[in-house]
């Protein structure tokens, strides 16, 4: 499990939302860019983020957040290979569609392409909107610090 550092900034209906602190340990290391913790603290330095908890917390308290690194791979997973498959997929539907003697053929093929990366676009930010975040990659308190 990613864990990270975070301050308690609201509490509503039995959920806390939460915003990260700033590592010291990472503030001055060179290699942010392979650190596995630097991930999740980008995550949660962005804006207050609704995590489960069964602690009595109060606002302001320090807690440590983790979420399954699992989860974040299959996040990743999706984000590169679902737009990659429908560009391809696109492309591949419309240059059987198209006649080969017809003008202008490679442009459709291209357009074809750019549309499918597009629905692939859309649908992705639809999952990350109304799922992923509230179903499935929700963070939980693991321990107030």
């Amino acid at each position: 499990m990613l864990e990270e550092s975070a301050i308690v900034v609201k509490i509503e209906h039995g959920t806390v939302w939460v915003v990260g602190t700033q590592s010291n340990a990472c503030a001055a290391c060179a290699q942010q860019a392979g650190c596995r913790s630097t991930a999740l603290a980008s995550v949660l330095k962005k804006k207050p983020i609704p995590v489960d908890n069964e602690l009595m917390l109060q606002i302001g308290d320090t807690v440590m957040v983790a979420v399954d690194e699992s989860v974040l791979l299959r996040a990743a997973f999706l984000m590169y290979l679902l737009p990659l498959c429908a560009l391809f997929i696109g492309a591949g539907i419309t240059d059987s569609l198209i006649s080969d003697t017809a003008p202008y053929g490679d442009v459709w093929v291209a357009v074809g392409a750019l549309t499918g990366l597009a629905l692939a676009l859309f649908i992705m930010h639809t999952i990350q909107k109304y799922a992923f975040l509230n179903y499935y990659a929700r963070p939980v308190v693991v321990k107030k610090c």
